[in-house]
């Protein structure tokens, strides 16, 4: 192709005789379909909406692309006639052709979610609805800018790859949106043949069992005879086995196919493409936006062809066959990519430009000779779209409608912003067992009748006309029917109802509750925590069939240093960690009538009901291994305690004894201690045996521990079911806990706020006029009773005038009585200088005479102030008066 600058001129003189003549064309053209984008572009440019000046206009350096890019066109379309027109010039929402690579805008965000690619493409994945290309095996005419389409969460697949490349270029990665054709899952945003990523159908326990200890010194057992025909017949049948198991498995898969796509290779679809070499990526990949999964540029399962790459500086045209498998996608190479903009600036010339200009620098600061730079052609005009700002509501929000619903292989993914659902539920998966599953379709669909659809009748024979209508959208043919493109969609879905599982995840709920799993095969259920929750609990896992089964796994910060408790009818097994007596293993047995998943009795655990309780001890290095109890058995039926001891070194039998507890352990004393209460096993026939009082020391400590592990049983049968009790009051009364630093947080805080000053308001008015309100301390007497009757009033009326006269008579009272005492004190200090002026000295009489000063100001005072009140108080009384016959309650009862 001819380079830019020789094209120019031709260009400029076909487009001013070819305007006319289009304008012409495009009058006389109807359009046979109006799609969703298209209708909401219409309605866009029908209303009165103020857009930058950029959307509406063309720059002089736009209008001269737009130029190179129609010479391009059909340059390209005369060389390549097989190949379908490219998308170089699609229509914005304001109705003005924009070259394509203008429509991308690089732009960054305060939000470390969108700092990386994964991040990114999740968010533009979530927060998009796929508005499919119709028809779908061509270019759409428009392409929205990338504001319009975050607005409107409405995005066909090349606004999906806009958005996302336009936030992959903000945060430096070399990333180009790329035009081509996929299979039809992939275009449709069809999933529901893919296994889910979240699917885990086996339910383990977060702490195995633990094992026993190989031990390299104990007695091998014989070994076992076998027959060589036996163990070949055995192995035969089980590769006929393996063999029919995949063959079933193989036959399914095939059963589970849809149809061939009829449009298979035509399906236009549009992706990202990255780059290796910026923000450390080691090789290049593609990012389905709609999903926002990644795949290898090789993948020819989903991507069956390239047309063409952009990004911000340029668009290159592939001249590569995509059959082969080694595409390359060095977009330098003009032998594999034709640009557009020949020899305009891209990325890595950009990043050797910067890297030559600091050459040049230095040369320049030690005084060498400045290189010429060539100028070059033609560089690709900033973009017309405004900056990209995504809120943080947008952020959190997530989804359209903040919710959205996924099928795949048998299982469905359902996803909720966080705070939507009041339990805090932001994610559920539902696993079922098969595909034999029913769909059926909806009557607003066909126009006869519903009609049920099951996953072995394929679409081939599947004969029913749809409605007129509908023939607007893109039809899938299936020998002679024609189908829509939403009636497709529809069909795909999938309503199982045989569900194995059922798996919830949860956020920001007060019981620290973070994932619930419900097997429906055996009615398990797991439930995992946060830390800092009740109890210290982290897992708990019990069956609705039988309640009386429970797993419990605790934090380390549990009290008694407890990891693991593990219930069951008349059982219990408790697993212990860092305690300072280096237990760690504890089992109890009991009657089957004990039941310590349920209530403990108010009298506590019965010793009587316990038959044995089992301890286990790690090795404690202070003391001889004959010395130090590895494990203790408390037969508390057969009233015995057996105690092993650890391993001495070069051993491989442990020391052992058993103890008989007497018939009233009370009274038991070293001379009733005889050898029929003890035997035991000791490894080394040199030592020498302990002696009767030690054995009866060990005894009595003994039955002191049995005692305490009691009361220890007693406590844990406590607290499981307090904490049981707990969880069904938390499972009842769910709370979330609203953080500030989110928008949904923030505004709960905001209108928590507001609803507290306006409570407070509420309150403060009815303070007032309950200060206002006379009647108020003799109305609380009668327990506000409304209305009042004569004799209530007039009991109210006199009652209050008399309160009134004696809260004078106190006030004059006090007011006289304040007078008194400053007189007599006056006349006190008076009677004591009589008696000693001769004798005082005069820093005494200048005391003396400030004294009766200060108390002679105060003595009028006092004075002045009763004769007010007793001026006021008739006043005050003949108001009160006035005011009660006046008022509304009492009135027509005083005037009677």
């Amino acid at each position: 192709m001819e380079s830019v600058a020789e094209s120019l001129g031709e260009e400029q003189e076909v487009r001013s005789g070819e305007t006319l003549k289009e304008e012409e064309e495009d009058d006389e053209e109807e359009p046979q379909h109006v799609s969703a984008p298209e209708e909401l572009l219409l309605k866009l440019n029908s209303t009165d909406r103020l857009y930058p000046e950029s959307y509406m206009i063309n720059s002089p350096n736009e209008s001269r692309l737009l130029d190179i890019a129609d010479n391009f066109q059909r340059q390209y379309s005369y060389l390549h006639p097989n190949r379908k027109p490219l998308l170089l010039c699609p229509t914005n929402e304001c109705g003005v052709k924009k070259f394509v690579s203008t429509t991308l805008r690089p732009s960054t965000t305060d939000h470390p979610e969108l700092f990386s690619w994964p991040g990114c493409a999740s968010f533009v994945a979530d927060f998009l609805s796929l508005e499919p290309l119709e028809p779908p095996v061509n270019l759409p005419s428009f392409l929205l800018s990338s504001n319009l389409v975050l607005q409107s969460q409405r995005a066909t697949c090349l606004e999906f790859a806009t958005l996302l490349c336009s936030l992959l270029l903000g945060v430096n990665y070399d990333a180009y949106c790329v035009s081509g054709y996929a299979v039809r899952e992939m275009c449709l945003l069809d999933q529901s043949r893919l296994h889910c990523p979240l699917l885990d159908t086996q339910v383990k326990s977060e702490i195995p069992e633990q094992e026993p200890q190989e031990n390299k010194y104990s007695v091998k057992p014989p070994k076992e005879l076998k027959s060589q025909f036996l163990m070949q017949q055995e192995e035969k049948k089980k590769q006929d086995e393996e063999a029919a198991l995949l063959q079933k498995q193989k036959l399914q898969e095939e059963s589970e196919q849809r149809p061939a796509d009829p449009l298979h290779g035509l399906r236009v679809h549009c992706w990202v493409l990255v780059l290796s070499g910026s923000r450390s990526v080691p090789e290049n990949f593609f990012i389905d936006p709609l999903t926002g999964n990644r795949y290898a540029t090789d993948d020819d399962d989903h991507f069956l062809g390239v047309e063409s790459a952009w990004n911000n500086f340029n668009y290159y045209v592939n001249m590569q066959n995509c059959r082969h498998a080694d595409m390359v996608y060095d977009l330098e190479d003009l032998k594999t990519w034709e640009p557009v903009l020949y020899g305009a600036i891209s990325k890595k010339q950009l990043m050797r430009d910067v890297l030559k200009r600091k050459k040049i620098m230095s040369k320049v600061i030690n005084n060498q000779e400045e290189e010429e730079e060539k100028p070059h052609v033609f560089d690709m005009p900033r973009s017309w779209v405004s900056y990209i700002n995504i809120s943080k509501e947008a952020l959190e929000s997530r989804w359209p409608g903040r919710q959205n619903v996924t099928h795949y292989r048998r299982a469905k993914l359902e996803q909720f912003a966080p705070y939507l659902k009041s339990d805090g539920l932001v994610q559920r998966l539902t696993a079922y067992q098969d595909l034999d599953c029913e769909c059926v379709a909806k009557r607003q669909t066909l126009k006869d009748k519903n009609v049920l659809l099951k996953p072995g009748d394929n679409l081939r024979f599947f004969k029913v006309k749809p409605l007129l209508h509908m023939l607007k959208l893109h039809s899938l043919y299936q020998d002679g029917v024609l189908l829509s493109q939403a009636f497709y969609q529809e069909l795909r879905l999938l309503n199982c109802t045989d569900e194995v599982s059922v798996k919830e995840w949860y956020q920001h709920r007060n019981d620290n509750l973070e994932e619930r799993e419900v097997n429906k095969l055996d009615s398990v259920t797991t439930e995992r925590f946060t830390r800092g929750g009740a109890f210290h609990i982290l897992f708990h896992r019990f069956s609705s069939r039988s309640d009386d089964e429970r797993e419990m796994l605790f934090s380390s910060s549990h009290r008694g240093d407890l990891m693991r408790r593990l219930v069951s009818p008349g059982e219990m097994t408790e697993t212990f960690e860092g305690r300072s007596d280096f237990l760690f293993y504890r089992h109890v047995v009991a009657q089957r009538t004990v039941q310590f998943s349920g209530p403990r009795p108010v009298e506590g655990l019965n010793p009587r009901l316990l038959e044995k309780v089992v301890e286990r001890f790690h090795r404690n290095r202070s003391k001889p291994a004959n010395a130090d109890v590895a494990e203790r058995v408390f037969l508390l039926a057969e009233r015995r305690i057996e105690v092993t001891y650890h391993l001495e070194d070069y051993r491989i039998f442990a020391s052992k004894r058993s103890f008989i507890k007497p018939e009233d352990a009370t009274k038991i004393k070293v001379k009733d201690f005889g050898a029929q209460l003890v035997s035991g096993y000791q490894v080394d026939p040199y030592e020498k045996p302990l002696h009767s009082l030690t054995l009866y020391r060990m005894l009595v400590d003994l039955m002191k521990d049995e005692e305490e592990v009691i009361l220890q049983i007693n406590t844990s049968w406590m607290e499981a079911s307090d904490l049981l009790d707990s969880r069904a009051e938390e499972k009842r009364d769910v709370r979330l806990s609203f953080s500030p630093w989110t928008t949904t947080g923030a505004a709960k805080a905001h209108s928590h706020r507001q609803e507290m000053e306006r409570q407070a308001e509420v309150d403060q008015r009815w303070l007032q006029e309950r200060k206002k309100d006379i009647l108020a301390p003799l109305l609380i007497r009668l327990d506000n009773a409304e209305p009042l009757s004569a004799k209530d009033a007039k009991q109210l009326y006199y009652d209050c005038l008399a309160e009134c006269k004696q809260r004078l008579v106190e006030k004059a009272n006090l007011i006289q009585k304040h007078y008194d005492k400053e007189t007599q004190a006056l006349q006190r200090k008076q009677q004591w200088y009589q008696e000693n002026q001769l004798t005082i000295v005069l820093q005494d009489k200048d005391e003396y005479q400030n004294y009766c000063s200060e108390k002679t100001l105060r003595i009028r005072v006092a004075k002045k102030r009763l004769s007010m009140h007793m001026e006021a108080a008739p006043l005050e009384y003949q108001n009160l008066d006035r005011r009660l016959k006046n008022d509304p309650r009492l009135a027509p009862h005083l005037l009677k």
